[in-house]
């Protein structure tokens, strides 16, 4: 893969039905009886947009999801449904390498999950899906290189939190225009706050939501954001939630308000929550939900360039704990056994020069106490002490560890250090704590500055600190990763002026982040 944009690369199709009409009706995909035994649909039914993920060397996931009234349950027939897919090597679908019927399930909210494999290594693919004589968008999307290259260039994007209510998804517009291989999006993907009167957009319905119509309603009204959707649409994403895809600062089976909802009520909030997930991501079958459980950590390689291990730090928690002592307590866990071992194995045995870590929370240290003694966040790497200690131990004998993060709605750029109690402990990898798309409006920067500056010199490893909306960007080959914090200058509106705001540099087998 490479960053360099190319005109058939950069170029987005937004067209819709009625431009992609025409062309669709020269390529008949269905027998003419089957199309005859459909019954018509309701105009609208592609309103979510199309979108692609998790690539493989010789495959990738399509999506797209039936809703003609999406912010009202979908409005579809409680039937299943044929969808014609088709996958094609140019936009205008004359060499097309693959296509096929899906069935848009009821009990899927009509989604459609089509796991294409048999394409070519590292290379783009337009697709599209047709149903009911309507047919979707255009999508652009990429396979990963072969697995045994070992050269040639990444360019990734990394995202988090996009709260609905705090602003327009402005940074896609510019994410879109950097023309990103993937994009990594580590975590709150909707937000389940109450409607307020207030807010820039108000969230749909009257409060948080707890069935499975109420999360579909409110993934819908986020899929519907046309800077969210134009990216989805021109680059496979690779994603993971994090707390707010379901309740602020669960953990496991635990809410955040245990007084307010019950064991059974919450069991049955994080069924709905992760069905509609799954329902509305480009996430392969293996994330099907079982009842309050979902299969969410994994791994992808890029060749020999880089490898992806993407985390799940919500499900297999212990609770969070309130005091330093308690956040000491090796019994915790942030993994599990299963994962923990799943991914110590995944970057011990990696034959790739880049060893990439999703992480939806911070794992380096974040001492909020200004002068002696510590201040951590508990919900974060911090209130699992020895869990995230002995992982930074295995760092120590991992090449060229970076982890990749959400949720701080901050940039804050780091070196990851083997012992946080010791100043002058070795550094053993890097960490990217991306900023926020939204969340967080259009923060006070020199308030801010003023907050967290202060904190600078009993955080060291720190080397970055930046309150912007935006995203991360990074150009990742052999020789070492270059990134760039990109923001916009407002979330406010729907269009936003974006620019560079730091270059930093990770030199391959030389432990650590440095700014240009």
């Amino acid at each position: 893969m490479t960053g360099a944009v190319s005109p058939d690369r950069r170029r987005f199709l937004t067209a819709g039905a009625a431009v992609l009409g025409a062309a669709a009706s020269a390529q008949l995909w269905l027998p003419s009886a089957a199309r005859a035994a459909e019954t018509p649909l309701p105009d609208g039914v592609f309103s979510l947009g199309v979108s692609s993920g998790d690539p493989l060397s010789d495959g990738i996931v399509l999506w797209t999801r039936l809703a003609p009234d999406p912010l009202n349950g979908g409005g579809m027939p409680a039937r299943n449904v044929p969808v014609e897919w088709e996958i094609a090597e140019d936009e205008r679908f004359r060499k097309g390498v693959r296509r096929g019927v899906a069935q848009a399930r009821p009990e899927y909210g009509h989604s459609v999950h089509v796991d294409v494999r048999g394409l070519r290594a590292g290379r783009a693919y337009w697709y599209r899906f047709r149903t009911s004589g309507q047919v979707s968008p255009v999508g652009r999307t990429r396979t990963a290189p072969s697995r045994l290259s070992s050269g040639g260039q990444l360019r990734v994007a990394l995202a988090s939190c996009q709260n609905w209510q705090n602003g327009y998804f402005t940074p896609y517009a510019d994410m879109l225009a950097q023309d990103p291989d993937v994009v990594v999006f580590v975590g709150d993907y909707i937000y389940e706050s109450t409607p307020s009167a207030t807010a820039v957009r108000k969230h749909e319905g009257t409060g948080e939501p707890y069935s499975l119509t109420q999360y579909r309603n409110r993934y819908a009204q986020y899929r519907m954001d046309p800077d969210l959707a134009a990216m989805h649409a021109n680059a496979p994403f690779v994603v993971t939630f994090d707390d707010h895809e379901i309740d602020n600062d669960f953990a496991g089976e635990i809410p955040q308000d245990p007084d307010k909802q019950t064991h059974d009520a919450f069991v049955a909030r994080l069924t709905a929550g992760y069905q509609a997930y799954y329902e509305h991501m480009p996430v392969r079958a293996t994330a099907i939900p079982d009842g309050p459980h979902i299969r969410m950590y994994r791994r992808l390689e890029f060749g020999r360039l880089a490898r992806l291990n993407v985390l799940d730090t919500r499900q297999y928690r212990s609770d969070q704990v309130t005091t330093q002592e308690a956040a000491k307590n090796p019994s915790l866990t942030m993994l599990g056994g299963e994962q923990k071992e799943w991914l110590l194995d995944g970057l011990h045995d990696s034959p790739a020069r880049w060893n990439l870590i999703a992480s939806q929370i911070m794992v380096a240290e974040t001492d909020l106490l200004i002068g002696e003694g510590k201040q951590w966040f508990y919900d974060a790497w911090d209130g699992y002490q020895a869990e995230r200690n002995a992982l930074m131990e295995e760092f120590a004998d991992v090449r060229n560890p970076v982890v990749l993060t959400g949720d701080r709605h901050l940039t804050m750029i780091s070196d990851l250090k083997r012992d946080y109690a010791d100043p002058d402990s070795d550094v053993v990898g890097a960490e990217f704590v991306g900023t926020s798309i939204s969340s967080n409006g259009d923060q006070d920067q020199a308030a801010f500055h003023r907050e967290w500056d202060p904190r600078m010199p009993d955080n060291p490893h720190w080397k970055l600190l930046d309150a912007h909306r935006g995203y991360h960007l990074f150009d990742i080959r052999r020789d070492g990763i270059d990134a760039q914090v990109r923001v916009v200058d407002t979330v406010l509106k729907p269009t936003a002026a974006a620019s560079t705001l730091a270059k930093l540099r990770v030199e391959s087998d030389e432990p650590g982040v440095h700014l240009e």
